[in-house]
């Protein structure tokens, strides 16, 4: 038998694709089974047209074009045998998709298979129509998916209300014709009929604010008697989990119970007792048992609480955040984000363990962590985070810096006491990552020590100070460098000087010997010389004893710095003999 005609095997087709060495090789073959597969659809051959097209299907998961086959489907759907259409329908869902044209002459087929007498048809049917159902095929089918929500197999009941929630999803005008079968359906004791029932109950809900209204008078309270079923019931090992009781339908239960109880006091008020006792008898050492708390969490999070349910949620959050897994506690601090609307008092009880997260080693949960304490300060307890995170930038990872920088110096911005502490506070961030602090931080800090005149001496100091501990911090050195210029006699004199300052003896040598020897650190930045020289003039005027050795120096740096930007060569002794002669 010649290998690639139409009646070889499609295990034998597998076999010599695999047996390739080379891609070049594999294209060979898939196109020479291609050509024997379009040569026996030419002559219209019914005997291996499955065959060719459980070839087709291989043939299109590898990535080639099989478009020349979907007519193929077409045809075995027609047939009257039920293995032709099962390959048939398989064809139709993998090689077709709901833009392909070729769909419309498939609903009257599909029409019919759904009223056939075969279950097993049926549900073949209701399988590729929930897979690749359009707009227009839900139009025409939408009353027989409708009909077999109450057909006799749960089997066919449970393909049906999967195949009403696409149909709902293409078409959600259509939503109200599936209300009442709907409401049927969760009373079933059939688990996948249950489980899909809340499924398309929560979708209607969500595209028909009638069906919303019509569950929440008729279905709340069976709803909650099933929940409360579930999570009393014995133990099932089909549906057991880890321990855990059927935590899927759990799930989609409290999904669905949150759609209902979101804006309606009574629902809410139906909920709460069956919401509380799965947030206390639930286990929070297993996964699934995670999975229920977390969506039991978003559940009261959403509907009209008393108050007492809303603590208890934010306390299971506290426990995720203690948790070793890292996704546990991102979706804890996510969650802790949307609780502080509801309940602030209460994530602030575990402002502890937050903040052992901003220090945590993954990026993410560090980030996270950092953007809920941000969300966390207020005028009471603005100085303790303050000082937390201030704490932290000594340590912290040099790419979380950036991040850490600006949420303190926002903090101390916006929640500030007092002005003293603002500088305080700025001071040890431009001290620990004055890189890292934007141009309209620092320039605020000045305007602010600018209109504090009673702090003016203070302020000089402490940047005298903390310029001789940092002197690679460009931010610092220029604050600090313009405060000197302004205040230099002010830091000579001890003008201004506050009982909570050490006393200091500075002299006006000193004053120049820092922004001497600091600009030397930082003469690779234009503007910090510039800043430097302005200082410099100043001080001379202030200054008279160190008026001349300023004035030269000044013009040594002025003179050095427009030969670099001219990028001409001078002699360091023509430099000199420049600067006697203006001085002249």
């Amino acid at each position: 038998m010649n290998p690639f005609s139409s009646g070889t095997r499609l295990r034998d087709m597998i076999r010599a694709i695999r047996a390739c060495k080379t891609a070049a090789e594999e294209r060979g073959v898939v196109r020479k089974e291609c050509a024997a597969i379009r040569a026996s659809i030419s002559e219209n051959d019914p005997d291996y047209r499955h065959r060719n097209l459980a070839k087709l299907m291989f043939i299109h998961m590898l990535g080639y074009p099989t478009h020349f086959g979907q007519m193929e489907c077409l045809k075995l759907i027609a047939s009257p045998g039920f293995p032709e259409k099962r390959i048939g329908y398989l064809g139709l869902m993998l090689l077709l998709d709901e833009r392909q044209e070729v769909l419309m002459l498939v609903t009257n087929s599909i029409k019919q298979d759904l009223n056939h007498t075969n279950q097993y048809i049926v549900g073949l049917a209701l399988c590729a129509l929930g897979n690749i159902c359009s707009a227009e095929m839900a139009r025409d089918l939408a009353p027989e998916v409708e009909r077999l929500l109450q057909f006799r197999d749960p089997n066919i009941r449970k393909k049906a209300a999967l195949c009403s929630i696409r149909i709902i999803k293409k078409v959600p005008d259509l939503a109200e014709n599936f209300v009442h079968p709907v409401a049927a359906l969760l009373k079933e004791k059939h688990h996948g009929v249950l489980i899909t029932g809340v499924q398309l109950c929560s979708d209607l809900c969500k595209v028909s604010t009638e069906a919303l209204e019509y569950f929440r008078k008729k279905c709340t309270d069976g709803l909650v008697k099933v929940l409360k079923d579930v999570a009393n019931s014995t133990y099932a090992p089909e549906y057991d989990i880890s321990g855990i009781s059927d935590p899927f339908l759990h799930i989609r239960l409290l999904k669905v119970l949150r759609v209902l109880g979101q804006g309606d006091a009574d629902a809410s008020d139906s909920m709460n007792d069956i919401l509380a006792q799965v947030a206390t008898k639930t286990e929070s050492n297993k996964n699934a048992g995670n999975a229920i708390l977390y969506e039991c969490v978003e559940t009261i999070m959403n509907i009209e609480d008393n108050g007492g349910l809303s603590v208890l949620a934010i306390n299971i959050l506290g426990r995720f955040l203690s948790n070793r897994d890292n996704n546990i506690r991102y979706v804890a601090l996510n969650m802790l984000m949307r609780a502080i609307a509801v309940d602030s008092k209460a994530v602030q009880r575990h402002r502890a363990t937050i903040l052992e997260c901003v220090k945590d080693s993954d990026p993410s949960i560090r980030k996270r962590a950092l953007d809920l304490v941000y969300l966390l300060v207020n005028e009471t307890n603005v100085k303790p985070l303050t000082k937390e995170l201030t704490e932290h930038l000594e340590v912290s990872d040099p790419e979380f810096k950036g991040d850490l920088t600006a949420k303190i110096c926002s903090i101390v911005e916006k929640f500030s006491p007092e002005k003293i502490w603002y500088i305080d506070q700025m001071l040890k961030v431009l001290s620990e990552a004055g890189n890292y602090v934007k141009d309209e931080v620092w320039h605020a800090l000045i305007v602010v020590i600018t209109n504090a005149s009673d702090l003016h001496g203070y302020a000089v100091r402490s940047l005298y100070r903390a310029v001789q501990k940092a002197r690679d911090q460009e931010t610092l050195f220029r604050v600090a460098v313009w405060c000197i210029g302004e205040y230099g006699e002010m830091l000579v004199n001890n003008f201004g000087r506050l009982d909570i300052e050490e006393p200091a003896t500075v002299t006006e040598s000193d004053a120049v010997d820092v922004l001497e020897t600091s600009i030397k650190i930082h003469s690779c930045d234009l503007t910090s010389q510039a800043m430097c020289l302005i200082a410099l003039l100043k001080l001379s005027s202030r200054f008279p004893s160190c008026s001349q050795y300023v004035f030269f120096s000044t013009m040594r740096k002025m003179l050095l710095t427009s030969v670099y930007e001219a990028n001409i060569s001078y002699p360091s002794a023509d430099i000199s003999a420049r600067i006697k002669v203006h001085s002249v």
